[in-house]
């Protein structure tokens, strides 16, 4: 299965090592001569080609635990919005990596 959505980074090396390092995603396969990766975390697929950003599409992951993922970003100096909560179903995070590119994290909330 194809990445659900693609982003292009001005460097590979630097985009690959924040999405594993700091998004805690996993690696799938990466091709330095045409200059891209894949990852996944948990459901999420994304690829990273080298090139100049846009803003098209936007990644979607699910974590267990919003606000403690929102910390622990901004302390690792990562950008990232403020915590939305939709009435009591679900919390919202958005997240920008070093290219300005946005990954929304969410936590579905107990009915």
């Amino acid at each position: 299965m194809p990445p659900t959505v693609w982003y292009r980074v001005r460097d590979l090396e630097e985009g690959r090592r924040f999405y594993r390092e700091t998004l805690g995603f996993e690696e799938l396969g990466v091709d330095f001569d045409e200059r891209w990766s894949t990852l996944r975390r948990g459901e999420m697929e994304i690829g990273l080609a080298e090139g100049e950003p846009s803003e098209d599409g936007v990644a979607h992951v699910d974590v267990d635990d919003l606000k403690a993922e929102a910390d622990r970003l901004r302390e690792a100096g990562v950008e990232v919005g403020i915590v939305v909560e939709l009435h009591g179903a679900m919390r919202l995070l958005d997240v920008f990596d070093p290219d300005g590119n946005r990954i929304q994290f969410a936590q579905e909330l107990g009915a």
